[in-house]
This record gives C-alpha cells, sequence and structure tokens, in this order.
C-alpha cells in the first residue's frame, strides 16, 4: 500500500520548526488504513476459500455417488453419417452448473439421408445407435432424459416430401424408445442453431465461456459449413444484424455472428466442382482437380453415384502425371467464392479453432498429428494441396480438391490471411468437438421438465 507524506512547516509558539512527519493514516469516523487493507485481503481470503472449499465438496459428493446424475441423448444426423453422443452431467454443489462427467460417442456410416427411398431402413440405422444409448445410460433414468434427433444438410438438401418420410419413420421409433420425447425431438436442425451449439461446445470444453473473449467455431461438414465468433466490435451488429444472436451463456449474454454457408460443404464442393460444366443427368465425369491416373473413381452425393477420372491433357506425361493446380484452384475459386455471403469480415479478429473435416484433412494429409491435434497457418494448407496435386496418389483420389477447397475456403472465401493460426480439434479434454453438447446443454438448462 502506498504512504502518503506530506511536509508540514510551521512555527509553534516557542518558534521552533516542525520536522517533517508522516501524515496520519487515521481519518475521522473510520479505520485505520492498515486495518482496512487486512480486512479487504481476509475477504479474499474467505471468497477464495469457499471457492476451494466448494470445488472439493463437489468433487467428494460425485467421487462417492451422492449427486443426482443428469444424461441427455443427441443424435447427430449428418450427410455423411449418424451419430449418437450420450452425455452425463452433474450440478455443481457450490454454484447450480451442469459440470460434464461422462460421454458416449458412436457412428454409423452412411447417414440417414441415404436412405431417402428406405424410410424403414433408414430407421433401423437409427435404432442401432439408440440401442448403444440405452447400454450407457442406467434404465431407470430413462425416462428422465431427453432424446432428440437433429438432421443437418444431409436432410436439408433432399425433397422435402422424401426428408418428412425419414423423419416420420425417426418420430415412431422414438415413441417406443421410453425415453423422454417432446413434439420438437426429430427435425431438421436450423443452421443458426447448428453454429451457435458448435460454438458453445468448443468454447464450454476450453473454459472461455466466461472469459472477455472467446475461440471462433468453424466447423466443416459434408453439405454445409459453419461459421461462429463472438462480435467484439458494436459497429458489427447493424451491419450483420439478421446474423447476430444473443447468447446466453453460463454468467452473461454474448452477442454471436452465425452463418451456416449451405452447399460449402466438404462434399457439395466436390459435386458443384466435379459437375461444372456437365448436364444435370451426367454421372461418368472428369475434373481438373484429381489426378489422370485416377479412372472411374466412385463419388456418391444426393444417393447418386457418379464416376469421376482425371481430366487427360496432351501437356501430361505418364512418367509425370500432376493436376494442374492453377486451373484446378480458379474452378473451385468460381464456386466458392460467390457462395460465401455475407462474408465473416471480422473473423480474422478471433482466435480460430477448426474441426470436422478441416480436422480430419489435415490429419490425413500428414499437416498434424492425430493424436496431438495442433495448430497451423492458413498457408500450410494451400502449400500441401499443391504437394499433394503434384504426385499421383490412387489412395486419396480426392484429397488434392479437399485440402484445394480447404484453403480456398478460408482464405479467398473467410478472408483470413495466408498467416493466420488456427487450431485444429477433434476432443478438448477427451470429449468430441460437436454441436451436440451445445444442444443437449441447451435441452438441460433450459427445459423446464429436466431444471
Amino acid at each position: 500500500m502506498k504512504i502518503e507524506y506530506k511536509l508540514l512547516v510551521s512555527n509553534d509558539n516557542s518558534g521552533k520548526t516542525q520536522t517533517p512527519r508522516r501524515k496520519s493514516s487515521v481519518k475521522s469516523g473510520g479505520l485505520p488504513k492498515g486495518l482496512k487493507l487486512s480486512f479487504i485481503c481476509l475477504i479474499i481470503s474467505v471468497l477464495m476459500l469457499l471457492v476451494v472449499f466448494g470445488f472439493y465438496v463437489d468433487h467428494i459428493l460425485f467421487s462417492f455417488g451422492f449427486q443426482d446424475q443428469q444424461y441427455a441423448v443427441v443424435i447427430d444426423a449428418g450427410s455423411t453419417g449418424s451419430r449418437v453422443l450420450c452425455y452425463k452431467f452433474h450440478k455443481n454443489f457450490s454454484n447450480g452448473k451442469l459440470v460434464l462427467d461422462d460421454e458416449l460417442f458412436k457412428e454409423r456410416k452412411p447417414g440417414l439421408s441415404s436412405f431417402a427411398d428406405n424410410p424403414t431402413k433408414g430407421a433401423h440405422s437409427i435404432k442401432l445407435l439408440l440401442d448403444e444409448a440405452k447400454a450407457f445410460i442406467p434404465r431407470n433414468k430413462w425416462s428422465d432424459t431427453p432424446l432428440v434427433l437433429k438432421a443437418t444438410a444431409g436432410l436439408r438438401l433432399l425433397p422435402a416430401k422424401k426428408a418428412e418420410h425419414l423423419l416420420a419413420a425417426v418420430r415412431d421409433l422414438f415413441a417406443k424408445s421410453e425415453f423422454s420425447i417432446d413434439e420438437t425431438a426429430v427435425e431438421i436442425m436450423d443452421g443458426t442453431d447448428e453454429g451457435i451449439f458448435s460454438w458453445f461446445t468448443v468454447n464450454f470444453l476450453l473454459k472461455k465461456l466466461s472469459h472477455s473473449t472467446q475461440a471462433a467455431a468453424l466447423d466443416l461438414g459434408g453439405g454445409s459449413t459453419q461459421v461462429t465468433f463472438s462480435t467484439t466490435d458494436p459497429q458489427q451488429v447493424p451491419t450483420y444484424e439478421k446474423y447476430i444472436h444473443t447468447v446466453h451463456t453460463l454468467n452473461k449474454d454474448v452477442n454471436v455472428f452465425t452463418n451456416s454457408y449451405l452447399g460449402l460443404g466438404l462434399m457439395a464442393g466436390r459435386h458443384a466442382v466435379f459437375t461444372k460444366g456437365y448436364k444435370p443427368n451426367d454421372v461418368v465425369l472428369e475434373s481438373e482437380c484429381v489426378n489422370p491416373i485416377i479412372k472411374n473413381k466412385t463419388f456418391i452425393y444426393a444417393n447418386v453415384k457418379y464416376d469421376i477420372s482425371g481430366e487427360s491433357s496432351s501437356s501430361l506425361t505418364e512418367e509425370n502425371p500432376i493436376v494442374n493446380f492453377d486451373k484446378c484452384l480458379n474452378s473451385v475459386k468460381s464456386i466458392v467464392i460467390p457462395l460465401v455471403r455475407p462474408k465473416p469480415l471480422t473473423l480474422k479478429q478471433n482466435t480460430i479453432a477448426a474441426f470436422s473435416y478441416y480436422f480430419e484433412r489435415a490429419i490425413e494429409s500428414g499437416l498434424i498429428d492425430p493424436f496431438e491435434g495442433g495448430e497451423i497457418l492458413i498457408k500450410d494448407y494451400r502449400q500441401k494441396a499443391k504437394e499433394v496435386c503434384a504426385t499421383a496418389n490412387a489412395d486419396q483420389p480426392f484429397m488434392c480438391f479437399d485440402l484445394t477447397f480447404i484453403s480456398t475456403l478460408l482464405h479467398e472465401g473467410f478472408g483470413l490471411s495466408e498467416t493466420k493460426k488456427v487450431k485444429l480439434y477433434k476432443k478438448i479434454d477427451n470429449h468430441e468437438i460437436s454441436w451436440a453438447l451445445g444442444c443437449a446443454y441447451n435441452i438441460l438448462t433450459s427445459d423446464e421438465r429436466f431444471k
């Protein structure tokens, strides 16, 4: 504590000059400053002790099974596969917030949309996932456990009648499940919810929800991609008004930008580039983004089977069969750039957390360690794309396109600089990065049935 001094020079009745003396810290009607400081320190110590005490009490109660567990089951019906995520929570002793204790993750391929012509078979694929959830959750908890299925871009791209038949078959299945369901338990998910729940999941697991800034969440799926980030600049709100949403986090409200770019998922991008210049019913295709050694490689999109070959060229030789990278890049740009509306101009101001296909293709191409994850630069995707496109690799026939697409989406599409760092995740603290966690948390904290 800073001690204030003041020189008091005056004459007393004897005519002697007083020496400088320390100014009294005692004020009329108050406490000495030293005592005030001690009192403040005592209060801070007590508060810290209560926090630590609450943590240990919560830990002890949980360890001995004295806390009531809450479960939630979320099925992610994606375009390339269906996944069940079961979550086990308990309420923190000191603040009543949900604490994530355990989870189950299981996946089945193909996605629900692949059964557009056979809804019964599609519902059976979901039943197999539901059986996994039943094995994870104690039977006496089933009736108190919310169960939802949210379909994403795969069903959004189907004809409405076919999508509804699939959903109806799943609703019949859920009605017999013994879990807690309501009229919204099975539905096509709004892209806005998908983005916000992903953002919540990332920042919940990174423990950043209570911080002044959070990580931006970039999720690259098969049919669409989501971009979500907190808006630190108040001037963004009018510009992106229809894309700004208020998210109620653990202890405050945060304004976030979110948009789901339908058609900019990795598989949708492949389809757009591979079919460019062909007639709608053509299924035997050549692409400038596929190596010439690739012949009639199967690619299935929206239940249509395509035979994809590399584009032949008189300038290529059998000894050096490479992709014309510049031609491929221009083709990808022509698809990506017009679809990035609106452009997330201030995304670059945020720390970037990317997952799903961003992570998977980085692993498969050797950009990052498969167990540790990692941090790379935007330009690393582009450089690796050039290397892969210059190499004949029949084992990864579409990797040249995939990496070119990803680098174009991030750099030319979203406007991130080549030197911008991207943190790639599949899991955080051994928990899957999925919008499903945000969805489960939202249900358990906002639905009166589970409070």
